[in-house]
């Protein structure tokens, strides 16, 4: 049951993530002023919008497709008066626990632009948050691999486990690239100027 509601986990942790830390990233890296700031939080929080919108459409999707796939089949036996609903399952487990550990490690990679005082009560704040979102990834890839081993068959795990990986790489890869869109969580910041920034 606890992968099930895989995707509230995931937002209710990068909720104040994604807050504190682009509200962060925003005064000290890019010196905007209050107003902007807040827009920018407002403008990367949208990212959750995305993702449960993914969540919600894949999963109804994933449900219409074992309806039209589906027929009702009983064992015959009359201690078994119920049937046993027999369609193609796509894996929404391999879908959703791709999706959120990937999700989990783009928006952590803000911690790479981020310089924030080592005795700070802040730097105390998103330590706590990465930790329980590194902690939620490893029990997302633990039951990743859970589900690999002993549910569904093997090409309604791949689909689903693909269909994780395209929604990552749509978002992510493409559409967060483009200006109308939740941006990354490290905006026009070159790659050795991210390096172990957060450490100072």
């Amino acid at each position: 049951y606890f992968v099930k509601v895989a995707w509230a986990w995931t937002f209710w942790l990068l909720l104040p993530f994604i807050t504190v830390t682009t509200y962060q990233f925003a005064k000290s890296k890019l010196l905007y002023g209050r107003m902007k700031s807040i827009l920018a939080v407002l403008r990367r929080l949208s990212t959750l919008l995305v993702g449960t919108a993914i969540w919600y459409i894949c999963t109804r999707v994933f449900m219409y497709i074992e309806n039209l796939t589906g027929a009702c089949s009983t064992s015959g036996k009359v201690s078994e008066p119920r049937g046993i609903w027999n369609g193609f399952d796509i894996s929404g487990h391999c879908f959703l626990l791709s999706y959120c550990a990937l999700m989990i490690m783009e928006e952590v990679a803000v911690l790479e632009g981020l310089s924030i005082d080592q005795n700070s009560r802040l730097r105390v704040v998103i330590n706590a948050l990465f930790v329980s979102l590194c902690f939620l990834t490893m029990i997302w890839v633990f039951m990743f691999l859970s589900t690999a081993l002993y549910f569904h068959d093997f090409s309604q795990k791949l689909i689903g486990a693909l269909i994780g990986l395209s929604a990552w790489y749509g978002t992510y890869r493409s559409w967060y690239l483009k200006p109308f869109s939740p941006g990354l969580p490290l905006p026009n910041i070159p790659l050795s100027s991210k390096k172990y920034s957060y450490s100072r």
